[in-house]
């Protein structure tokens, strides 16, 4: 097993970047000043809400652009959050409605792996826990810069990114993937790296979801989760990556829906709406000075509970600044001014949190709004991704096993199979084996029956030297096992148990707990055409596996796990 290197990684001051984002200077003050003075109570209220500017719908992506407008025109209405649609129609959007606000509007996008994960063309970049298999952290800096990169190109100030949730529960239905892993030194290390490579490129980051979300098995989108541990359990764990991300500068930090007793114990009372979660414990106790920002406040998990309006109520007596999707603008701007009649809340607290964020919009260069130019634009955004995405796939693919260290030699010159798992013709990785290999091509589904899976099993037999098996396309939440039926698990176990099998594992590693008696194993991560030219690297011995499991998926596969093998010999095999 690899020692994990997790280099001693300062690319700059630390502690400074939410300190500058919100930057008192003679200039951020007048603008903050002259600006506030402009707004009315309402519009006071509103300059604390983001609001969502398109979702899916039956009939495909639907914008939100009228009602957008009706907002910025009644209450001025302070920032927009990104989700769906092409590039251009965000840009042109954008253009549109900066032209049309009184006050400039905080860009923000939901983009964990760049403007990919929202955008539907532009290219994603790796998933967090690939690069939580990497070793070295200056390859997450790097991420960061291309984060940072795509936001400046298209306009968007705040992405809310990264996740620094541990994921220390194999089955958490909402982070799992999203998060770089299930060590608490890793976990903050990479998350203070991308970090710092977009809030040095001039995009606020965003750490969430504040105190913690990898221990959960109820998706906050549906219903409250509830974390029954004691608070030296959470400070020891769940709260490390937070305060080393405080500690290093992060800018902004997302609040999340969760019943945490050990933190407050009023009854449903969410996270996100707790003042003992949000001034006490964030606030005063770990000394954040940045803004804060609530996950969704549309999601059930606190909707269920504080309906119309009352979440985005409580969510300002907790302390936070920014209300993300708060579903009824005009409810709940009546309902804050009904809490602030009722001294629940007064104008001070809100004036202090709208003075921060028009502090952010200056030091973010809002106080003078750029027109988007359009040219080229989706290429502009892709510019960096294959490249980043090679970098960090050449890292991180990981060996588990190698019990036949010959088995890649001399491949030209053997009889060679390739099986893909959850296929119906081949994946860019069977189309090179065929290529280069002459390799015969099998296909399972996911669904396979135990006859089907006997009848290819039956039809491999022992008719080759090299069989490269291939799990491709199941799902990446763990729900119903991946999607992956038992008896097609049988017949990659089966299959894999052979000396002449390996066995490429291409998305969510948890997958290899059913298969971990493969005699030849690779984690690979991700499943594009890009992974599977690094798994052909590997074969054909131009690539030495560094990479390590950022999880623990077995008894045998722990976090950490990860052997280096020498390149196959190229005798006869070509390039």
């Amino acid at each position: 097993m690899k020692k994990i290197l997790l280099i001693a990684f300062l690319f700059s001051s630390t502690g400074s970047f939410a300190q500058r984002f919100l930057e008192v200077t003679p200039q951020s003050r007048h603008w903050a000043d002259s600006t506030i003075k402009k707004l009315s109570k309402k519009q006071k209220i509103a300059q604390l809400m983001v609001i969502r500017t398109s979702t899916t719908s039956p009939g495909g992506v639907k914008f939100f652009e009228e009602d957008v407008l009706k907002y910025i025109r009644k209450y001025n209405i302070g920032s927009i959050c990104l989700f769906q649609g092409t590039s251009l129609q965000q840009a042109l959007l954008i253009n549109k409605l900066q032209e049309k606000a009184k006050t400039p509007l905080m860009v923000c996008v939901d983009g964990e792996t760049g403007l990919g994960m929202r955008f539907s063309d532009v290219i994603p970049f790796p998933d967090q826990l690939t690069i939580g298999a990497v070793q070295n952290p200056s390859i997450a800096y790097h991420a960061g810069e291309a984060i940072a990169a795509q936001c400046k190109r298209i306009g968007i100030q705040v992405d809310y990114a990264p996740v620094v949730d541990i994921n220390n529960n194999p089955a958490n239905p909402v982070i799992n993937f999203r998060s770089f892993g299930e060590d608490k030194y890793k976990v903050a290390t990479f998350g203070s790296s991308i970090m710092k490579g977009m809030q040095d490129n001039g995009v606020l980051a965003c750490a969430k979801h504040f105190p913690g979300h990898g221990d959960v098995s109820v998706d906050s989108h549906y219903d409250l989760p509830v974390i029954n541990k004691s608070f030296a359990q959470l400070d020891e764990l769940e709260l490390y990556p937070f305060k080393t991300m405080i500690k290093d500068g992060i800018g902004s930090v997302m609040v999340a829906h969760l019943y945490i007793p050990a933190i407050d114990s009023t009854t449903n009372r969410a996270t996100s709406l707790s003042p003992n979660n949000v001034s006490k414990l964030l606030r005063q106790d770990l000394g954040f000075k940045g803004l804060t920002f609530t996950d969704a406040l549309e999601m059930k998990g606190v909707a269920k509970f504080y309906p119309q309006g009352e979440a985005a109520v409580q969510s300002l007596i907790a302390g936070n600044d920014m209300l993300c999707l708060p579903g009824d603008i005009k409810g709940s701007i009546r309902k804050i001014r009904k809490a602030v009649r009722k001294k629940n809340l007064s104008w001070a607290d809100i004036d202090e949190k709208v003075n921060r964020v028009l502090l952010a919009k200056y030091n973010l260069g809002l106080n003078q709004v750029t027109k988007i130019d359009t040219t080229s634009l989706t290429h502009d955004l892709n510019a960096q991704t294959d490249v980043l995405k090679q970098q960090v796939y050449k890292n991180a693919i990981t060996l588990l096993r190698n019990d036949n260290g010959a088995l890649l030699n001399n491949l030209k010159s053997r009889k060679v199979a390739y099986v893909g798992i959850g296929l119906d013709k081949s994946s860019k990785f069977g189309t090179e084996l065929k290529s280069r290999m002459n390799a015969d091509a099998f296909f399972l589904p996911h669904t396979a029956t135990q006859a089907s899976a006997d009848s290819l099993l039956q039809l491999i037999g022992d008719k080759y030297d090299v069989v490269f098996l291939g799990v491709h396309k199941y799902k990446k939440y763990p729900a119903a096992n991946f999607g992956v039926s038992k008896d097609a698990v049988r017949f990659i176990s089966t299959l894999g148990a052979k000396e002449n099998v390996f066995s490429f594992i291409f998305g969510n590693p948890y997958l290899i707990s059913n298969f971990s008696e493969n005699k030849n194993l690779v984690a690979c991560y991700e499943d594009d055409p890009l992974m599977h030219d690094t798994a052909i690297d590997f074969i054909e011995g131009r690539l030495v596996p560094g990479g390590t499991l950022p999880v623990t998926v077995s008894s045998r596969y722990q976090f950490g796990a990860g052997i280096s093998a020498a390149p196959a010999t190229l005798t006869s095999q070509g390039l």
